[in-house]
């Protein structure tokens, strides 16, 4: 996954519902005018008994996303569970022998062993897509070493290996409902979204926020939609339609020789969606009040729907359909001294 560092943050959310009829209404006047709208172009609702393999694929690896992760992936009814219109990934203390690596990443073959197992749904080789609005509405799990993601990476490595080709995070979160001493009411309750580029490791860098914090209820007891949108030279976060951070063109870069002459590079490609039920690692261990706890599994990551809506009138930038909601916060990055 991502050279994950130090302490992520999270905030708690308003859960009070805001219509999307306020993103539609948003849009700006050009390049599409008063017709460009998002449009749904492609969708899963988690019917039936059993994961749709025409929109997802399984991940199956025990490398740990190169941040000392303590599961191996399983294509397993144990791990990836669809029932009821819900979509679980079930992560869980077992010992697991498997491949270390999965096939794409073109690795020396290896088998790793692993003291607990997850689920990890991908839409590589399925679906991708260049600019758009991709949602998803979770139910997050709680507890010291949890670590759920709803990210999306380039489909093919046009700039090169990571982070030279980006990364988006639409959301991540560790260790909810833990002590905390840095947040408003004492225990975790945030979540946060990432996008990471720039050179090849240890000169990679990223902005990252977290989402405000509130006196309601945290993501691990209530459902929330955690959306992005990206454009061609803009890309803002959305918890239940309510914007934390935004990001323009001139914020990222990549040092990818092939990206001369691409303003826009490296969020200029095709990108896949991913959902991860992480198993500790060096960001939650490192976080709150640090160490793993196995009393916090099994957990589980419960998925209602994902959404993928693209700018109709605009399909070539985006930018007509994106939301206009103010926003006059400072992204943080690895420079801060309050770090991930």
């Amino acid at each position: 996954m991502r050279n994950r560092l130090a302490q992520f943050g999270r905030a708690k959310f308003l859960s009070t519902f805001v219509p999307a009829l306020i993103m539609l209404s948003a849009c700006s006047a050009e390049p599409g005018g008063d017709t460009s709208q998002w449009k749904l172009v492609w969708s899963d609702d988690f019917e039936g008994n059993a994961l749709d393999r025409t929109k997802w694929a399984p991940e199956v690896s025990c490398w740990g996303g190169g941040n000392d992760e303590r599961q191996c992936y399983t294509d397993r009814p144990e791990n990836i569970q669809v029932e009821d219109g819900t979509l679980r990934l079930v992560a869980q203390e077992e010992t697991f022998e498997g491949p270390a690596y999965p096939p794409d990443m073109d690795m020396e073959h290896e088998v790793w062993t692993k003291p607990y197992t997850s689920g990890k749904v991908r839409t590589l080789g399925l679906a991708d897509w260049k600019y758009g609005r991709f949602s998803a509405r979770m139910k997050l799990p709680a507890g010291q070493g949890t670590w759920p993601a709803f990210w999306m990476m380039p489909s093919a490595p046009v700039y090169g290996t990571w982070p030279l080709s980006g990364e988006i995070d639409i959301m991540e979160s560790v260790n909810l409902d833990t002590p905390c001493k840095d947040c408003q009411h004492e225990y975790e309750t945030r979540t946060s979204g990432a996008l990471h580029f720039g050179d090849r490791i240890p000169d990679n860098t990223y902005f990252f926020m977290k989402a405000d914090e509130s006196e309601y209820n945290g993501p691990d007891d209530e459902w929330r939609v955690y959306s992005v949108e990206w454009s061609e030279d803009t890309i803002q976060w959305f918890v239940d339609d309510q914007i934390f951070m935004r990001l323009n063109a001139d914020q990222w870069y990549t040092e990818s020789a092939e990206a001369e002459g691409r303003s826009f590079a490296p969020f200029d490609q095709p990108f896949y969606l991913m959902i991860n039920l992480a198993v500790g690692g060096n960001l939650p261990e490192k976080s709150n009040g640090a160490g793993f706890d196995p009393s916090a599994f099994p957990a589980e990551l419960l998925v209602d729907w994902v959404k993928v809506e693209q700018c109709e009138g605009d399909l070539e930038t985006g930018k007509a359909c994106l939301s206009q909601q103010p926003w006059h916060g400072q992204p943080m990055g690895p420079w801060e001294t309050q770090a991930r």
